[in-house]
């Protein structure tokens, strides 16, 4: 879905003597004047989202004030699926369609499944997408995410958990899971502020801060992933490049066999981690 950063002062791009039904020219010409690079393909997935024609113009402002077009429209691409989204959940990103490629390459035959830290749950909902007929799991700590995600996760036959990591899910995974996709926060705490603001002003913090280094939520799931990881499941989380480095080093003191895959197109970091029979499970 294209993407822009118009400026927040554009407080009004349609003109309140606007007729009730803005043509597309009218849209075009105010998102264009908000900033929005890729103007006319956000006027027609905007017009084509509008339930009521009387919807179009409170949707353009929201966009010119720098509301993410995938919230105003109410959903997200992701390989090839709209995922719903809404207010207060972390937007999926396209980079992250690499984590699922990795996934996918790594454990093809996967039965078992858990997208942590799931925002939307769009990761589980590629991978089961992906596998065909899998037990599919999605845990976030975020109230809000968790219900946007068994919008998403539901249809698919998945079940999605509250709390805090591994705390969130059954206890009858343990030791079960083929793919642990875990999309944690990994931007420093100190680095938010510099984030576009249509992350820092549209996402809850929860889903972006990964702490003093970014790191704090990968470690935390990298020492509990061999608990619940089946002989042979592996581990996903993607990461920086600055941040690779360090994520790799907590993925081997896990006892996990690692490796970094990057595409360079896409600006994609993922640490894969695979339980072998040697690894000693961990404590969550």
């Amino acid at each position: 879905m294209p993407s822009s950063s118009p400026s927040a002062a554009s407080s009004s791009p349609v003109p309140s003597s606007s007729p009730a039904v803005p043509s597309r020219d009218a849209v075009v010409a105010a998102l264009r004047a908000a900033g929005c690079v890729f103007a006319e393909d956000e006027a027609e997935l905007i017009l084509a989202a509008a339930r009521d024609p009387r919807d179009i113009v409170p949707m353009v402002r929201r966009r010119a004030a720098g509301t993410p077009l995938e919230l105003v429209v109410g959903w997200a691409e992701f390989r090839g699926r709209r995922i719903t989204v809404e207010p207060g959940v972390f937007v999926p990103r396209r980079r992250t369609e690499f984590l699922v490629e990795q996934a996918l390459a790594q454990a093809p035959g996967a039965a078992v499944v858990v997208d942590l830290c799931c925002g939307s749950g769009a990761v589980g909902a590629a991978l089961a997408a992906g596998l065909g007929q899998v037990e599919l799991h999605a845990a976030d700590i975020d109230p809000a995410a968790v219900r946007c995600a068994r919008r998403n996760i539901a249809p698919l036959g998945g079940r999605v958990h509250s709390g805090d990591l591994f705390d969130a899910l059954p206890g009858t995974l343990r030791g079960r899971v083929d793919i642990l996709a875990a999309n944690v926060p990994y931007v420093p705490s100190g680095e938010i502020g510099l984030l576009p603001p249509e992350a820092r002003d549209h996402e809850p913090r929860v889903a972006l801060d990964g702490g003093a280094d970014g790191l704090d939520v990968l470690r935390r799931v990298a020492s509990g992933a061999p608990r619940w990881l089946a002989p042979g499941g592996c581990l996903l989380v993607e990461t920086s490049r600055r941040q690779a480095p360090a994520a790799v080093e907590a993925f081997t003191t896990a006892g996990l066999r690692t490796r970094l895959a990057v595409c360079e197109e896409r600006c994609a970091q993922v640490v894969v981690g695979v339980r072998t029979p040697a690894t000693s499970p961990g404590t969550p």
